[in-house]
């Protein structure tokens, strides 16, 4: 394929790079790349050794001596230009998210965008690291405080969005003075490589150090567990499930280093009497079918009042009908393929589980085969009535299920069920009704890190700070004032007089 080539994707690669630099190692086990979107042989990537990360955490090491000396806006300059060579790689690096991950080829434009954005967004931080001066309570004193850059940052990535959320990291520390080491998804390996290439253009071009952007492929049970466990790297941010940042954070916290987690999410939106269905249906739609129900932010429970129910249970029938499930690099299909096949077999277990439960499943979850679903990755996207105390509700299961669940009362109950899960990412609510919106955004209101008025549960802004509470992990990343959790805040007072008071007024005879 033409995008293979053009990123610099042999049939195979490495999997570690200090930059510039590729690591040669072959004997820790070959990652074999098939795509979800037909299941033919992509490439494959060999895993880097423990030897591997000494050497890459050595030279992140040596290059961070030497790049937090460098100004803040001539580091935004790196950026800027690897925003500009992402706008040149846009179309084959979109294409090969598409192909290796399985997502419609608009979302892997779109999702190449975010990096191109964030790039933008990070140029212009890059001169607004600012902190604040306080006064002091002592005369002839001036006290103020500063951030500073922490060192290596690493970014854990998933499957689901390869190449966006390393960009929402990665930038941002690069601008704060940080260098970054990525492990991304052994899933989808193939599209870091091609970003660390790109990324690799810009350095050389810029005659800059081997290891401010390091890349390792590896085993989550040794390289995952090196990283964890390494005083050198005092803040990892990790996207995936619950359980894996549980680990991580207990790890992390032993030796006092800081993470970032971004975990489940378990995403409603509310549907009120008073909620314009004509914006509420496509929102709902996309939401839950978008990636194939792989976002973390997509609508997996729809509370909805028991007036219009069955309005939208129709609504959604329609509209699910209509849907066309294929080849995701066929902008004409709306769904396309989950990951893998194991994927195939948690959504239709969920399924069952859910039917076990008093659920109803009336739409979707079979399996597509045939020509074009040779991979055997396609389903039909699956619509459950069902309530919201199911054990299987209150689970994240990573797939095109959405839950319809009837609520009766006023908007306090609805309130109450989207804040019922052990999960805190996405919320979003369905009104024209100001005191409902007014209430679902109050500190008595939706209890995720993002809350929503008439548009849906996913696409988030890079402008604003993205994460959730509760077990979704409570980090931020992307915008806002996301920055400062990359580095050290340190205050500092000035004594510009000829006395020194102390504290408590103490006086020593000297």
């Amino acid at each position: 394929m033409d995008f293979l080539k053009t990123l610099g994707i042999e049939e195979k690669n490495y999997g570690g790079s200090t930059g510039q630099q590729w690591l040669t190692t072959t004997t820790e086990g070959e990652l074999k790349i098939y795509s979800p979107v037909d299941g033919k042989f992509i490439a494959s990537v060999y895993q880097c050794s423990p030897k591997d990360y000494e050497s890459i955490i050595q030279k992140a090491n040596e290059a961070f001596i030497e790049w937090r000396k460098v100004p803040a806006p001539k580091r935004g300059e790196i950026v800027r230009q690897i925003g500009l060579k992402l706008r040149e790689y846009k179309e084959p690096l979109a294409a090969l998210v598409s192909y290796e991950m399985g997502k419609s080829l608009q979302e892997g434009l779109g999702e190449v965008q975010e990096m191109i954005d964030i790039c933008d967004f990070a140029v212009g931080l890059s001169r607004q690291l600012y902190g604040y001066t306080m006064h002091s309570e002592r005369p002839s004193h001036r006290m103020y405080d500063q951030y500073h850059p922490l060192g290596i940052v690493s970014t854990v990535s998933a499957f689901n969005f390869p190449v966006a959320v390393w960009s929402w990291n990665a930038m941002l520390a690069a601008v704060c003075g940080n260098v970054n080491l990525w492990k991304p998804s052994s899933k989808v390996p193939l599209t870091a490589v091609a970003v660390q290439k790109i990324t690799a253009q810009v350095l050389k071009e810029n005659n800059l150090s081997e290891g401010i952007f390091s890349l390792i492929v590896g085993k989550g049970s040794t390289i995952g567990e090196a990283m964890l466990n390494d005083k050198n790297i005092p803040l990892i941010s990790v996207t995936g499930s619950t359980p894996v940042g549980k680990h991580a954070a207990e790890v992390v916290a032993k030796r006092f280093g800081r993470v970032i987690l971004e975990l489940g999410g378990n995403n409603a939106i509310i549907l009120t009497p008073d909620a314009d269905l004509k914006l509420a249906i496509p929102a709902v739609v996309f939401g839950a079918v978008g990636t194939a129900g792989q976002r973390c932010t997509s609508t997996r429970r729809l509370i909805i009042h028991e007036s219009i129910y069955d309005k939208v249970k129709d609504s959604l029938l329609k509209a699910y009908s209509s849907l066309k499930i294929g080849n995701p690099l066929d902008q004409i299909n709306h769904v396309g393929p989950l990951i893998d096949k194991n994927a195939v077999t948690i959504f239709k277990n969920a399924l069952v589980q859910a039917e076990k439960e008093g659920g109803k499943v009336i739409f979707g979850g079979e399996s597509l085969e045939g020509e074009g679903y040779e991979s055997g990755c396609y389903i039909v996207p699956a619509l459950v009535e069902a309530e919201n105390h199911y054990h299987i509700v209150q689970e994240e299961t990573f797939a095109p299920i959405l839950y319809l669940i009837k609520y009766s009362g006023d908007v306090s109950q609805a309130i109450a069920l989207n804040n019922g899960v052990v999960q805190g990412l996405s919320s979003s609510i369905f009104t024209n009704n100001m005191r409902e919106a007014e209430e679902f955004l109050s500190a008595w209101g939706s209890d995720c890190g993002i809350a929503n008025v008439n548009i849906g549960t996913s696409g988030a802004e890079i402008g604003g700070a993205f994460g959730g509470e509760k077990e979704t992990g409570g980090g931020r990343e992307s915008g806002s004032d996301s920055w400062k959790q990359y580095m050290r805040l340190q205050t500092n007072t000035i004594n510009f007089g000829t006395t020194l008071p102390l504290a408590q007024g103490i006086k020593f005879e000297l």
